[in-house]
């Protein structure tokens, strides 16, 4: 029984020895992509590609409310031939609109990464010059979402990192 303690005591004083030396820290790259300048920039340019793609739906939606408009206007008289024709019609607006969708939704999707990643891969970079300047052996990030306990052993780097972008 005591061979077995002094066992586990002698594997446990290296583990205990070394978790003295590592240094963990936590960081809130939400609350440092809030404060980037670039992020503005990035949200003024998908607010203005956003508006371009609304205002073609318009457009296309507009069109689309004219040939229903059409459609409804037409006697009862008019030949079956040309009221299938005018539903096709509708129905091939309604496709162009859906297919204008969806490849609108997409393109601003890939705008959206194109403009963030640059800013996201900065605060990436600063992230990693700060725990490397600093010596910690981790960095987590620090959302409330994600956090479920954050001991005293953990610092928050989320400042350094600010300043390291040079943010206020």
């Amino acid at each position: 029984m005591i061979k077995k303690i002094l066992i586990a005591a002698i594997v446990a004083i290296p583990m205990c020895l070394s978790a003295q030396t590592l240094k963990f820290g936590t960081v809130n790259t939400q609350q440092i992509f809030e404060a980037m300048p670039e992020k503005s920039q990035a949200e003024t340019t998908l607010n203005e590609i956003s508006k371009k793609y609304q205002d073609e739906f318009d457009v296309l939606n507009n069109e689309g409310q004219k040939k229903y408009t059409e459609f409804q206007a037409l006697d009862e008289n008019t030949p079956q031939s040309i009221k299938e024709r005018r539903i096709q019609e509708m129905q091939e607006i309604q496709a162009k609109i859906e297919e204008f969708q969806k490849m609108a939704t997409q393109d601003i999707q890939k705008q959206q990464e194109q403009l963030l990643a640059p800013i996201m891969q900065k605060i990436q970079q600063a992230v990693q010059s700060v725990g490397s300047e600093n010596g910690y052996t981790f960095i987590f990030e620090m959302s409330p979402a994600l956090i479920l306990y954050a001991g005293a052993t953990a610092e928050d780097v989320t400042s350094l990192v600010k300043t390291k972008l040079g943010l206020k």
